[in-house]
């Protein structure tokens, strides 16, 4: 059997670790719990998973992908907004407890390598992943490699203001993209619309039990695939909203594909037509330039995992001498 290495997905609530192998399978997991507040219960959960994993398995490297701004070295944690991490030397910590090599990355790069290089954008070079969860995360896949930026946190794309001194983000800045075009906005739409017209939301605040203030992102996308107007409305928002950050992303990166991740692209087709359709219809010089595909991910909720794992092994590879990556 060829090497195999762990990819960790260290997300707010959950920490998801997984044995992957070269094809980028998943053939092993485990989770735990994220002790949020405690960076030292942190590192243990993660080594105590990775340590689960090889008791069964032969591993040579781990990559964690974190929510967070991560060094041009691949290592340090600068800042995580969910995590406690302020200038965290994680993979330095995490080599030396488990005495492997430590790959770290930002999660939606990690997310956007597994797609280009296992999922949804296998035949692309040039791609841009948007994750679309509560806020709006992003990966750029350049001429087949990460873009990472001089400083390691490229792709901070959610960041992009949208509505110069809109409505306030939780990065301190105000207009942001993700508070427009992500799942807390499809919420967010919903309540405003159950609140002020409840006719019109009535299948929303059916499924809520009355109560604008109980729906749910899932309530949403259930009702909206079930050709509920009220929730087909909320869609209409959110894909006008991300159809436009992909135009203007597409100006400035020029990718062949656009791949959409993330909890809210279960809506499937009710999310991606509505953003392809924006996106379209405002991309500049339309009609005279080839249009990026937009697609929706393949891997789901192992993407995080895969694409560390598949890093942490690209960057091994490249130690070994003789290797040919």
């Amino acid at each position: 059997m060829s090497d195999l290495t762990v990819g960790v997905d260290v997300g707010g609530t959950k920490i998801g670790a997984g044995v992957v192998d070269e094809d980028g399978k998943l053939i092993a997991s485990t989770r735990r719990e994220t002790p949020a507040t405690d960076t030292a219960m942190v590192l243990e959960a993660i080594g105590d998973a990775v340590r689960e994993l090889q008791v069964a398995h032969r591993v040579v490297a781990v990559g964690i992908g974190a929510a967070g701004f991560v060094d041009a070295g691949r290592a340090k944690v600068m800042f995580a907004p969910n995590l406690a991490w302020r200038d965290e030397d994680l993979g330095g910590e995490l080599t030396s407890r488990l005495g492997l090599p430590v790959v770290v990355e930002n999660d939606a790069n990690a997310v956007a390598w597994a797609e280009s290089r296992f999922g949804a954008g296998r035949d692309h070079d040039d791609l841009v992943a948007i994750t679309v969860g509560t806020g709006i995360g992003g990966g750029l896949v350049t001429n087949g490699r990460l873009l990472r930026g001089g400083y390691g946190v490229a792709a901070e794309i959610g960041h992009v203001t949208m509505v110069p001194y809109g409505r306030r983000c939780g990065c301190g800045l105000q207009g942001c993209w993700e508070q427009y075009g992500s799942g807390r906005a499809l919420v967010t739409e919903a309540r405003e619309i159950a609140r002020h017209s409840p006719a019109f939301a009535s299948g929303l605040l059916a499924a809520a039990g009355g109560d604008p203030e109980a729906i749910t992102g899932e309530m949403v996308t259930a009702n909206a695939q079930e050709g509920d107007v009220g929730a087909l409305h909320c869609f209409d928002e959110i894909g006008r909203w991300i159809g436009l950050g992909l135009a203007q992303l597409a100006a400035v990166l020029d990718p062949s594909l656009f791949v959409i991740g993330g909890g809210v692209s279960a809506a499937g087709e009710v999310l991606r037509e509505r953003v392809e359709n924006v996106f379209r219809a405002n991309l500049t010089g339309r009609g005279h330039r080839p249009v990026a595909e937009v697609r929706l991910a393949e891997l789901g909720w192992e993407s995080g995992m895969v694409g560390a794992a598949d890093l942490a092994r690209t960057k091994y590879d490249s130690a070994v001498p003789g290797s040919d990556r």
